[in-house]
């Protein structure tokens, strides 16, 4: 787990909030701290996992109604009856809670599991992870579908040592503070947990030379470049899965799409709408102009006489196409008005709305 706080805390909303509620406050803080706009500052990077772990819970309602009773028993920083995580002991609201210690307490371990699909405190210390990003798109891509690369700053084995964290040739001895076990346990009686070694690192042996490319850690970051193929009519806040991408080549990655807007088009579910502009001669006496498609093609469109400002033009089968159903294209025409007008063209518009009939 990345965070210890409350999921509703770290996204700034209610426990009531609604799903949109939930949407809009991941969209604002993932945009703030994306690591793309904060290259240099670890502590954003930190805070994007964490938002995308709150989103992923909340934006979830099995997973949410499940966290929610974990929350009933104080299992979160700022929920009532918390415990403290070393002694087991009742404390404040605002005490920290380390889920991973839930592996220890029976059902409520099992509660956790069901929720976050990882196995409690006592499954292999390499447990697979799931690594949460998010990009943008244009908008044209998410409609019509392609592939898109993205580059993600993984742990990878260590290829020095191989992830034994052990310079090459030394020895390795028996943890002096797990006795060899690759844990060690916190707590006393029924809130006792077990931990991986910090002296060890939950490998169980220690290295009289530790790996001077990773430092023991048994790891390194490396960068990842991958290309992320985006279905048709993929929309703002869609979640890929990729699996088996995660970190050293395991767990998943998930990506958060962002979806761009465009100049030209706007969306209405499967139907997509552009705006084209006309002069007022021609949403008088009627034209035809030249109007391009979301794929790039151009179809010439007949504009009736007597046109009116905002008025909507139906292009069938020129939407978005997803599962086998296509929406349609609309035109919708804005009339402009000149702003200003030489006293010839200014005598010509009265005479003609006094023809007319008109009030001005």
């Amino acid at each position: 787990m990345a965070s210890q706080r409350d999921y509703y805390q770290i996204l700034g909303v209610s426990e009531t909030a609604t799903t949109d509620e939930i949407k809009k406050a991941f969209r604002r803080l993932a945009k703030q701290y994306h690591p793309d706009r904060n290259p240099n500052n670890p502590q954003a990077a930190d805070r994007f996992k964490e938002i995308n772990e709150a989103h992923d819970v909340l934006s979830d309602a099995e997973k949410r109604k499940k966290y929610d009773q974990l929350r009933r028993y104080g299992a979160f920083a700022g929920a009532a009856q918390g415990y403290g995580r070393a002694g087991g002991s009742a404390s404040g609201p605002e005490a920290d809670f380390d889920l991973s210690d839930l592996g220890s307490f029976g059902g409520l371990g099992d509660l956790f599991s069901s929720i976050f699909g990882r196995r409690g405190a006592g499954a292999p210390l390499d447990d697979e992870e799931e690594i949460e990003t998010a990009i943008s798109i244009p908008f044209r891509v998410a409609a019509l579908g392609g592939k898109v690369p993205v580059t993600l700053t993984l742990p990878q084995v260590c290829p020095t040592c191989s992830g034994s964290g052990g310079a090459p040739g030394t020895t390795f001895s028996t943890c002096p503070e797990c006795k060899g076990r690759g844990t060690i346990s916190f707590g006393q009686g029924g809130f006792a947990v077990q931990r991986p070694c910090p002296v060890c690192r939950g490998r169980g042996k220690v290295p009289a030379q530790p790996c001077p490319t990773c430092q023991g850690s048994g790891e390194v970051r490396a960068q990842k470049h991958l290309t992320i193929t985006i279905p048709p009519g993929t929309e703002d806040g869609t979640r890929l899965r990729l699996k088996g991408q995660g970190a050293k080549g395991r767990g998943d990655v998930v990506v958060a799409i962002q979806v761009e807007p465009d100049r030209f088009f706007r969306r209405e579910g499967l139907d997509v709408i552009g705006v084209v502009p006309i002069n007022l001669a021609q949403a008088l006496l009627g034209s035809k102009i030249k109007v391009r498609t979301l794929d790039g093609k151009r179809v010439v469109l007949k504009v009736p006489p007597g046109t009116q400002h905002g008025q909507k033009f139906r292009i069938p089968g020129q939407g978005i196409e997803r599962n086998g159903r296509r929406g349609d294209q609309y035109v919708e025409i804005h009339v402009q008005i000149p702003e200003k007008l030489t006293p010839e063209q200014e005598a010509a518009v009265r005479e003609f709305a006094e023809k007319s009939g008109m009030k001005h």
